[in-house]
């Protein structure tokens, strides 16, 4: 059952992103220096391509001796256009101010090199902090409900126009970029870009989603009563009781839910264990829990 019409689904987002306007912003600002930061510091002076367009940038760079952040806006307004007719106006709005704002600070913060010397032998050290730096900066952009231009446009139209996910045309898009790298500058620089790629992947997660400190558990058991009374009792958590039917079997049972702490974790894993072996569960991380008591 729809519950809301697409016209309501855009005003609760609206409402949502008016609450916090100025907030989002800074962390926007924020998000894409430290960004431009680490492609300055981290990657360019040693051709270490995370995918994007900036990625391509350091590639032509190299091949024809332009600078970055021309290339950079550039190409990144050429995508805005594009976008306009085969996206549309309200998806290319969102994409303006990154797209805009990313080459400024890659050109601002182009000499910061000259500033702040890092050991080029390092470069397992420059993957590893370039990463994290790019993937927390990242990470507030996305969590501001911003992106940066470039190629999430063209992820957004080959998943639009191809019938494919985000997931594949960001593998597709960037993955093509990175791979050029193995031809370009060679197998070792292609491994640290494949490094500096899990990286940001992970650190953005993490900004994104926090770090988790609970689990919750998804328990089915023959053993109900005691596994409830344990939980309430012994670990002094509470516990949720869902009514489920087997989709094989068909036949009803109970689901117990519960959340706790991670400290918590190995004492009602094994308690499980010890009061019904042959129990079923599922442990997930909670990243937020609100409510209860």
């Amino acid at each position: 059952m729809k519950l809301f019409s697409k016209s309501q689904d855009f005003k609760i987002l609206d409402q949502i992103y008016s609450k916090s306007s100025i907030k989002r912003h800074i962390q926007f600002i924020i998000g894409c220096l430290l960004i431009a930061i680490s492609y300055n510091l981290f990657l360019v002076p040693n051709n270490i391509v995370a995918g994007g367009v900036g990625g391509l940038a350091i590639i032509v760079n190299y091949l024809i001796n332009i600078d970055n952040s021309i290339f950079i806006f550039i190409v990144d307004v050429l995508l805005l256009i594009l976008s306009y007719f085969l996206l549309g106006t309200k998806k290319t709005k969102a994409t303006i101010l990154g797209s805009i704002l990313f080459p400024i600070f890659v050109n601002l913060t182009s000499n910061i090199g000259t500033i702040i010397e890092i050991d080029t032998n390092q470069l397992l050290l420059i993957s590893v902090f370039g990463g994290v730096v790019y993937g927390f900066g990242a990470g507030m952009i996305y969590k501001a409900g911003f992106t940066t231009g470039g190629t999430d446009i063209i992820n957004q139209i080959l998943s639009k126009y191809l019938k494919i996910s985000i997931g594949n045309s960001m593998l597709y898009c960037d993955g093509t970029i990175v791979l050029l790298t193995a031809f370009i500058f060679g197998p070792t620089h292609f491994m640290y870009s494949i490094i500096v790629l899990y990286v940001i992947s992970y650190m953005s997660d993490r900004v994104i989603l926090g770090v988790s400190d609970s689990k919750a558990f998804y328990i089915v058991t023959e053993e109900e009563k005691k596994i409830k009374e344990y939980i309430l009792k012994y670990l002094n958590h509470g516990v949720t009781v869902f009514n489920a039917k087997g989709g094989y079997a068909k036949e009803k049972e109970n689901v117990l839910m519960c959340v706790l702490p991670t400290k918590d974790y190995y004492r009602l894993k094994e308690g499980i264990h010890e009061i019904d072996a042959n129990a079923f569960f599922v442990v997930t991380d909670a990243y937020e829990v609100f409510g209860g008591e």
